[in-house]
């Protein structure tokens, strides 16, 4: 058991970490593609029209993973922020870097789509309800924290301060998922819940999770493509990157 642990631990190291990544990205990928037909098909084919929307309550299938994902991302980016902090650790401060671009992605779509929402439903692009705005306030988050950790020349020290931003800013996530209880808002409360059976059609909360999966199979896969380039980079000085067949050809 304690052996077995330890053969995880040496995934710590970048040059342990790096061949894992790049081959385990592409199979996220194909997941991601996999899904994201599958979901798309439920969606926009197989779940019925709402009785009250009509067709335009499809959006939902890309908005509600959307902000998920910016929410989950967030979290992750957090932990890894602590666990560099903590055991300062390089790896941590690279996959932070790495997943930061892409819920940055997922805030945007997560506004954009809900704008597109929110036009016909309430008859304004934008309101300033809680949760729209505590939204808006994690993508600023994602945008500051790249700002931030590519103003900084020394890696380490760039690292260092975005983990700050990280855990300071993760607060935000659960005001963003209770606002709808804490304050009126305009927004509609949850349909999926842990303890609540679902406030939708089967196929409607089948297409949703299948379109979370895709999502999250994309971010995976982007995350450690986008970590080999950042260990790259970061680590060009060192002779076991030399002596990659990709740096010799």
């Amino acid at each position: 058991m304690s052996q077995r642990l330890v053969n995880w631990f040496k995934f710590a190291s970048p040059a342990s970490f790096y061949p894992l990544a790049g081959k385990a990205w592409p199979w996220f990928a194909a997941l991601a593609a996999a899904f994201c037909a599958a979901g798309l098909w439920l969606s926009f084919f197989v779940a019925p029209t709402d009785f009250q929307q009509g067709e335009g309550y499809r959006i939902i299938f890309i908005h509600v993973p959307a902000s998920w994902m910016s929410m989950f991302i967030y979290c992750v980016m957090a932990f890894w922020a602590a666990i560099g902090i903590t055991f300062n650790t390089r790896l941590s401060g690279m996959m932070s870097s790495a997943l930061a671009p892409t819920g940055a992605l997922f805030a945007f779509i997560s506004l954009w789509t809900g704008a597109l929402w929110g036009k016909p439903m309430w008859g304004a692009w934008w309101v300033w309800d809680a949760r729209l705005t505590s939204e808006l306030i994690l993508f600023f988050l994602y945008v500051g924290y790249i700002a931030l950790t590519a103003a900084i020349d020394d890696p380490r020290r760039a690292d260092k301060a975005g983990a700050i931003v990280a855990l300071v800013g993760v607060v935000n996530v659960p005001i963003i998922y209770f606002s709808v209880k804490w304050w009126n808002t305009l927004h509609q409360g949850a349909s999926v819940s842990l303890t609540k059976a679902p406030s939708m059609a089967t196929t409607m909360l089948w297409g949703m999770l299948i379109m979370a999966l895709a999502f999250w199979m994309y971010s995976i896969a982007v995350a450690l493509y986008r970590v080999r380039a950042i260990i790259l980079e970061r680590e060009r000085h060192t002779t076991w990157v030399a002596e990659l067949p990709e740096m010799q050809q």
